[in-house]
């Protein structure tokens, strides 16, 4: 008895010190909390904004390519490189790759008369394609070209007039009083030249009216390239020739006649591309490249919307330019393995000239390019829509690069991604209309990042004030993350087997 007595006092006073003594507090473990991606937090929407303001501003003109304006923007754009502390990789250990723009235009010292009668050069007759021509020959007015009105006419050796009409013609597209004439132009040559035509003459409808004063800028300035390509040398062709509907009644007299002489004059102008580099931090993988491209020109200065005619190009494509820098901020920052490289074109406007130069004229070794992550327009429409051109056959080039980006985005700004525009019944021809195409038709795996076209596309109105900067923000994240992971991968990504497009 006692003993138990004993033993109950004991764990009576267990478990009285046990509850007076009070457990240790564990203290929250504080851990900083980083941004998912190292460096992100360098691309800054106040510096996107700023550097915008000031590329898309009165200051540049526009831009034209061949032009001292594009000089000008391109001296300034090394200065934003050198300030950033990226490397020249240019020719000659500079930023620049200096390359001659061949352009060929109709003089005015051409002539062109219908019955006798002169024709005043861009306002009472268009040249609509660049090409010398001596003809003399009688007119025939076939209506609107259908096939039953031309097996009624003889017109080999003739100069055929056609009425035109926008029958057949989708006209939902983007600018479509500068395209009208080259679908007139696609829905009529071929069957004309084929029948003996030595001259076409397209009669204004009310369409073509209204496309006169869009399209004559682009008409009398000519055509561009760079050596070797197709529009460097021009040779002699039928002459293709638009006037107003005023002219129906002379060209539909008998014994109608159209006398011609088409001159053309040849000029050489400089243009540029703007390379720089940042280093890896791989000692192998630093002379591997990824490549990030967008172009800096546009239209220059042109016909007027109200008071304005300077065509700044804020959304085209400042807005990539921009986010290329900030980009390389964020890389200087902290460097990936491999390099990352960035090529501001010249010349996009005048058919991708900057892009086709480099493309065949890398200043690093071709083989060491993984990869081509092109930009335009990135700054407009829906907050939450973009679009990745080049992700889906036949535009597709590498499998593993889409991947790539497409898992950039999910970790990232989420973006609901447009995919018609990628596919190639798409009226807009979108995938071939940047500079990421002479890269994949040279085969380096390339993609297009864009939020597409919008109603000041290449007019005066697209201005810095009109940019989304919190979208433009996060497509330049989504183009950083997706290059991070570029320069950051074990393996580069490969071409597709048997790529090819569609034209």
């Amino acid at each position: 008895m006692r003993k138990a007595v004993c033993f109950l006092m004991l764990t009576l006073f267990f478990i009285s010190a046990t509850a007076q003594k009070k457990p240790k507090e564990k203290k929250p473990k504080v851990v900083a909390l980083k941004p998912d991606l190292p460096a992100l937090d360098a691309i800054k929407e106040a510096d996107l904004q700023k550097d915008l303001y000031a590329m898309a501003s009165d200051r540049f003109r526009g831009r034209e390519a061949g032009t001292l304006d594009e000089l000008k923007v391109s001296a300034w754009w090394a200065e934003e490189a050198r300030k950033a502390g990226l490397k020249p990789a240019g020719d000659d250990s500079t930023y620049f790759q200096f390359f001659s723009i061949y352009r060929n235009r109709v003089s005015l010292s051409s002539t062109i008369l219908i019955n006798g009668n002169y024709f005043q050069l861009w306002s009472d007759v268009l040249v609509a394609q660049t090409a010398s021509a001596t003809v003399n020959a009688p007119i025939v007015f076939v209506g609107t070209g259908t096939k039953a009105e031309l097996d009624k006419a003889d017109i080999k050796g003739k100069a055929v007039a056609v009425l035109a009409s926008t029958e057949g013609i989708n006209l939902a597209v983007s600018i479509p009083e500068r395209r009208y004439p080259t679908y007139i132009l696609n829905k009529h040559r071929t069957e004309l030249i084929n029948r003996g035509a030595v001259a076409i003459i397209f009669i204004a409808d009310e369409m073509g009216e209204r496309s006169w004063s869009q399209v004559k800028p682009a008409m009398s300035r000519g055509l561009y390239d760079i050596e070797g390509g197709t529009n460097a040398v021009v040779g002699t062709r039928p002459p293709i020739l638009w006037v107003h509907a005023s002219a129906l009644d002379a060209i539909k007299k008998k014994k109608a006649g159209l006398t011609a002489t088409i001159t053309v004059e040849s000029f050489l102008y400089p243009s540029v591309n703007i390379v720089a580099a940042i280093e890896g931090k791989d000692k192998i993988l630093k002379s591997e490249y990824v490549l990030f491209s967008g172009h800096q020109d546009h239209d220059g200065v042109r016909q007027p919307y109200g008071s304005d005619s300077v065509y700044n190009g804020a959304d085209d494509n400042a807005s990539v330019s921009v986010a290329m820098l900030a980009i390389a901020r964020a890389f200087k920052k902290n460097p990936g393995k491999r390099s990352a490289l960035f090529v501001w074109h010249g010349a996009e406007e005048r058919g991708l000239l900057g892009s086709k130069w480099y493309s065949s004229h890398p200043t690093v070794p071709a083989s060491s390019i993984v990869a081509v992550l092109n930009g335009d327009m990135i700054g407009r429409n829906h907050p939450d829509s973009a679009a990745l051109l080049g992700s889906q056959l036949p535009h597709r080039n590498s499998a593993g690069l889409v991947t790539t980006a497409l898992e950039a985005n999910n970790e990232g700004p989420k973006f609901k991604l447009d995919t018609l525009w990628d596919k190639p019944t798409h009226i807009e021809g979108w995938y071939f209309r940047s500079d990421h195409l002479p890269y994949a038709r040279a085969g380096f795996p390339a993609l297009f990042y864009t939020t597409l076209l919008h109603p000041t596309y290449h007019t005066p109105m697209d201005d810095a004030e009109h940019i989304d900067y919190a979208k433009l923000k996060r497509m330049t994240e989504w183009m950083f993350r997706t290059g991070w992971k570029l320069t950051n991968a074990a393996e580069r990504p490969i071409v597709d087997e048997g790529f090819k497009l569609e034209r």
